[in-house]
């Protein structure tokens, strides 16, 4: 799946969505990706979470380790793709852990899968929540939405990559110009 095929599924799915909104980074855009409308298509769900985990194949993963709520489906559908486990990380007291019995054995080799990536904040704070011994060999998102730019000290593979405009609040034009901003992530507080 190549990068024209991944925005035409954001597309169809009317999940590209302009004006002014705060990120879960707390950086605000003109520009947000709801990857959830496309996630809720089981069939596209699927594709894009076989193209992510052929892009991954060769870290050799045995568990695939998603921030929830904007990772969890594509985790998930990337844990199927590579035949491994898919669990997920959540908030507790604002901080990222491990619950529902989920643990991770020494001998783990753990792919961070994400929805969008803007920053790496969230995939870095997923990777923190990694302990006894496992260790983080990659990570994957369906949209790099930096241009390229997002580093996580691992190896990120993407299936498209945006240069789509991010500015702290300080000197956000849309701030100045007074248009209203929306928070439409899962992430509440940022």
């Amino acid at each position: 799946m190549d990068q024209s095929s991944v925005l035409s599924l954001f597309r169809q799915s009317g999940a590209l969505f302009e004006g002014h909104f705060r990120l879960s980074s707390g950086l605000h855009s003109g520009g947000y990706m709801q990857s959830a409308l496309v996630l809720q298509h089981p069939d596209r769900a699927s594709a894009l979470g076989r193209a992510l985990a052929e892009r991954l194949a060769s870290h050799g993963s045995t568990v695939v380790l998603s921030p929830a709520l904007g990772g969890l489906i594509i985790g998930h559908e990337v844990g199927r793709a590579l035949g491994v486990r898919a669990i997920f990380a959540e908030r507790l007291d604002g901080v990222l852990t491990l619950r529902r019995g989920f643990t991770l054995a020494p001998t783990d080799r753990v792919a961070i899968i994400e929805d969008v990536v803007t920053t790496g904040k969230s995939t870095m704070e997923t990777m923190a929540v990694v302990s006894d011994g496992a260790t983080v060999v990659c990570a994957g998102a369906i949209v790099d939405r930096s241009g390229g730019a997002a580093s996580v000290g691992v190896p990120l593979h993407t299936l498209a990559t945006l240069a789509i405009a991010t500015y702290t609040p300080d000197v956000c034009p849309l701030c100045a110009a007074g248009q209203p901003v929306v928070k439409p992530g899962s992430r509440v507080g940022s």
